[in-house]
This record gives structure tokens, sequence and C-alpha cells, in this order.
């Protein structure tokens, strides 16, 4: 299999997480398991016992017990460059966007011997200015607008959470000039807080869309924060019509329950991509045929792979790995039934996996 850029991923914990907390990233919930219980008993829970062990020295599908007490012999930062080190990723493009102590790009590459890029999520951008200015609207427009324009310059992309916030029915042109102002008024004299304005979010989309580098948008599943039927990639058709003038590339982010939705987007939209992380990793031993799904209607060189990994280094390994199996098993079905040359096959397989991300960043 090729080499594998992430273009899709978050930072890992630099201290040993303890039991219950490397149990809470095996889920998209915030609550703990049912009683007696455990999230390892999912998809992904499955994926970390069979692909993870062997890294550390133990058998495939040890008990979840015995991996986490091997864990913590081995140490976060040694098992956190094992499994990083072993995942067959070259390039990772890091959403520094979430809380927590988290390593940064920098040291993401560092501890795999890879390449890291950042990018940068509006909202916080926007919140973290609004902490530091005055409760001036203009100000504060002026300053988020120097900030864009100073991520843009090193940044590889930004990314919009406006799916959680508020989700994607969102108005698609950008806000008329007193519009803005007053949402912006509004929001800063409220306290500047969590920020869910769907104006100031649509301001957000659009200025990312004027720097000319990439979008991700997240679509689909997630946390209970979000409500998953205002996260359909398709309530976004009105918008990706009315930015496609910017030369502005939209990448539909993880897309489950909904991927075949943003397959669709993909191939009828030229500035639109779809991604298979966070997907594959959750359906585990179904990845195959969620991949199956994605590569019906998403033109081959506009879907890519990614992780989504967040937290744990072991989330890294269990992308890497579901996406190269599934995506070997389905290729050498179709190479072997006729449907697909191999040359086309090996062709497809490099796309997804890394050219198309070394094009589009």
């Amino acid at each position: 299999m090729p080499p594998l850029v992430d273009h899709h991923c978050h930072g890992v914990l630099r201290s040993d997480p303890g039991d219950a907390l490397f149990a809470s990233f095996l889920t998209e919930s915030d609550a703990p398991a049912a009683p007696g219980t455990s999230f390892f008993d999912t998809q992904l829970g499955f994926a970390v016992r069979r692909w993870c062990p062997p890294l550390l020295g133990l058998e495939a599908h040890c008990p979840p017990e015995r991996y986490l007490a091997r864990r913590r012999e081995v140490g976060a930062r040694e098992a956190n460059r094992l499994l990083l080190s072993a995942s067959g990723i070259t390039a990772f493009l890091v959403d520094t966007g979430l809380p927590g102590d988290l390593t940064s790009p920098a040291e993401l590459a560092e501890l795999s011997g890879a390449t890291a890029r950042e990018i940068v999520r509006l909202e916080l951008l926007a919140e973290t200015i609004a902490a530091e200015a005055t409760p001036d609207p203009d100000q504060f427009l002026v300053a988020l607008a120097d900030a864009v324009g100073a991520a843009a310059r090193t940044a590889a992309g930004f990314k919009s959470v406006a799916g959680y916030r508020h989700g994607l029915d969102l108005a698609p042109e950008p806000p008329g000039p007193a519009e803005l102002r007053a949402a912006t008024a509004a929001w800063l004299a409220a306290g500047a807080g969590r920020l869910t304005d769907p104006v100031l979010l649509r301001h957000l989309l659009w200025s990312a869309a004027a720097t000319g580098l990439p979008l991700q948008l997240h679509t689909g599943f997630g946390d209970p924060d979000l409500r998953l039927h205002r996260c359909d990639p398709l309530l976004l058709t009105d918008f990706i019509r009315a930015v496609r003038p910017t030369g502005c590339r939209l990448v539909l982010l993880h897309g489950y329950p909904y991927h075949r939705g943003a397959g669709y987007l993909a191939q009828v939209y030229p500035h639109v991509y779809a991604d298979v992380g966070l997907s594959l990793s959750h359906t585990g031993a179904r990845a195959g045929a969620v991949l199956a799904e994605f590569l019906e209607l998403a033109p081959f060189g506009k879907l890519l792979f990614s992780t989504d990994a967040y937290g744990l280094a072991e989330l890294y390994v269990v992308g890497a790995r579901l996406y190269q199996d599934a995506l070997d098993r389905l290729l050498n079905g179709w190479t072997a039934s006729g449907s697909w040359s191999a040359e086309d096959a090996g062709r497809v397989a490099r796309l997804v996996s890394a050219e198309n991300a070394e094009r589009l960043y």
C-alpha cells in the first residue's frame, strides 16, 4: 500500500490517560458506558485490540486490561512514538482547535518521524480574538480579518465546526455589513463566549473562502453537542454554489451516515472534496462496506484519507490500518473480477491515500 497523508487529525495526549479516560476516546458519547459495559465493546474498541497490542509487544485481541497495563509500563511518550511511527502516515494536517494537553503539530512530527502542518479552526480563532479585544465590533472585525490573513500565510487550510455550533442549514450568502456589525455587537456585549451566532459563522466561512485555502467542514456524526439531522452535507448545497466563484475548495469531513450525499456533492461540484476519516474507524470490521459506499459516486481524484485521530495515538494506527485493509480488500476483489485493472487499482490507492491531499493542500 502507498504512504498515507492524514489530511485531518488532532494532537495526542502527552501523558498517560488512565483507563477510564482512554475508554472515553473510543466513543462519541460524552457519558460513561452503561453500567457493567465498556466502550471497548464497540467496533472501534475491537479494532484497537486487533491492531495496537502487537506494536507494544502483546498478542492481538488481548484483554483491554492487559493492553492498558502494558501501555503504562511503556510510558506515554514511548507508546505514542511506537504507535505513531508504525501508522504508515508520512504527513499530518493537524486541526489545533480542540482543548486538552495535546501535542502540537511539531511534537506530532517529532514523535512520528513524519511532517506536520496546521489546520486553523475558525471558531476558536474568533473566540480567541474576542477574549483579547475591546468590546468594539468594528475593532473586532478588523482584528479578525487580520488574524485570518495571518493564519493563511502559514496554515495548510481552515476548518469550521458550524455544524456543531448551529447546523449546516445556514443562509448561503455572506452577511451584509449592517447585519454583521449588529450580530458582532450583540455577541461581544453578551460576553463573547462560545460562538453560535449564524451570522458570524457565515462570516467566518466567507472570510476563509476569500483566502483561497481549502476549507474543511464538519459534516455527519460527532458527539452529542450536534444535532445530526442538521449536519447532512446536502444542506450545504446552496452555499457550495454561492462560494464557487471564489475558487475556494471545500472538504466535507466524515459524512457518516450521509457519506453517499458527500460523494454526490464531490461528483457534481468541481470544488468539493469528500473525506473518509472517522467513519471508517468507528465502523471497524464494517469499514469496507462504508468505504465501498464512498467510492460509489465520489470521483477518485476527490476522495481523501484521514483518521480524525484525537487524544490517543492508537486512533492513528486504527484509522490507517482499517482504511488500508478495507481498500486492499475492495481493490483485490474488483481486480479479481475483472471490473478494474490492477494498474487502475494501484493508481486509485495512491490518489486517495496521499496524492489527492498533496495536490489539494
